[in-house]
């Protein structure tokens, strides 16, 4: 772990304290300008100073992540000057089109939206256009027949991230089993249908395919796809049976960190756990990071990294630049945050006991 700094220590002041802030239910206030925001100047608000930020967020508690997310929101809010006012729908799509009404009351300046239902909330996004307030979306997009009523839809590319992880693993299946023999391969994700489940193991096989593509002498097989609910209990059972039925499964891809422990537990009560799994994961939480720090040898060898701080700082970055009407902030209407993985090798320079998921090493 690396040793604490005053300015570690003002950064772990900084998180903790709003984390405490998104913990409370309803209406949370962060940031100030020089003075009433109402009264602050068009030509201030463009700075962001007294800009008023309206935030509908789908649901807070319950979620490290969410909160991670509308704490790196709130940061940036702050250092900008601007007020950025949260409201939890608290996963109610109802409740979350109440809370855009809400906002709209109050005359914010700019509104960012984590959607609980892509579609669910038309008659809010109409409702906004028509009060002249432009809509950022973070982490969540509209249903494509709304996009072109949001300045910007900030997330990390799924696909491109996943692929992060599927590299690492294959190359690690490379060093540790040679360029020939067969490997059985399984992945988790959420639920049937799922799109973030589709698109995470897409990339996954994509930057795993990329490495075995030079390796011919190797044959993977795909074990049919499982889903875990995002949640470590429901993963436990579906991951046992595929480990127990395939005693020579060799690689495991988790598509959330969250699922690890189910993950880990299922693969130690099939007696798999251990020298002969390789697992890549999926979220770059921390305690996934410090597991590799604890244990470098260990089957976890790769978490790929979405950064739910960075998405809410650009999300916020974003609001600005949607209150200027500076469209080439956002060309084509989706801001990527860049993200990473992380290994064995680097999770020492990832590991922050004060965070709860990997952020951009220039925000350390």
């Amino acid at each position: 772990m690396a040793p604490t700094t005053p300015l570690r220590a003002r950064k772990r002041s900084r998180l903790l304290a709003a984390a405490a802030a998104v913990a409370v239910t309803g209406l949370v206030l962060t940031g100030c300008g020089r003075g009433d925001t109402a009264t602050a100047s068009a030509e201030d608000k463009a700075t962001g100073e007294g800009l008023v930020i309206g935030w509908s967020q789908r649901g807070i508690s319950g979620s490290d992540w969410w909160k991670t997310l509308v704490a790196g929101g709130q940061d940036e809010a702050k250092q900008m000057g601007a007020t950025i006012e949260v409201l939890d729908a608290n996963r109610d799509t109802t409740q979350q089109n109440q809370d855009v009404q809400t906002l709209i009351s109050k005359g914010v300046d700019v509104v960012i939206i984590n959607p609980n239902d892509p579609l669910g909330l038309a008659g809010s996004v109409k409702a906004l256009a028509n009060a002249g307030i432009p809509v950022v979306t973070v982490n969540s997009s509209l249903d494509p027949s709304l996009v072109d009523q949001q300045f910007c839809y900030v997330a990390e590319d799924q696909v491109a991230t996943g692929a992060l992880a599927g590299k690492a693993i294959a190359q690690k299946a490379i060093a540790k089993w040679g360029t020939s023999g067969e490997i059985k391969l399984v992945g988790i994700g959420g639920y049937p249908g799922d799109v973030l489940s589709e698109l995470r193991y897409q990339g996954f096989m994509q930057g795993y395919n990329e490495v075995m593509g030079a390796n011919p002498g190797v044959t993977t097989t795909e074990l049919d796809f499982k889903y875990g609910n995002w949640l470590p209990d429901k993963a436990l059972a579906p991951m046992r049976d595929v480990a127990t039925a395939n005693p020579d499964l060799k690689i495991v891809y988790s598509e959330s960190d969250v699922m690890q422990a189910g993950v880990q537990q299922a693969l130690t009560q099939a007696g798999l756990w251990g020298d002969g799994i390789l697992e890549g994961s999926y979220d770059g939480g921390m305690e996934s990071v410090k597991q590799m720090v604890d244990d470098p040898t260990g089957p976890l060898q790769a978490t790929a990294s979405n950064q739910p701080w960075d998405q809410g700082a650009e999300a916020v970055r974003m609001a600005l630049q949607a209150y200027n009407k500076n469209t080439e902030a956002c060309p084509g209407g989706t801001k990527y945050v860049q993200t990473t993985v992380v290994t064995p090798e680097n999770a020492a320079q990832y590991y922050k006991p004060e965070d709860t998921y990997v952020r951009a090493q220039d925000d350390k």
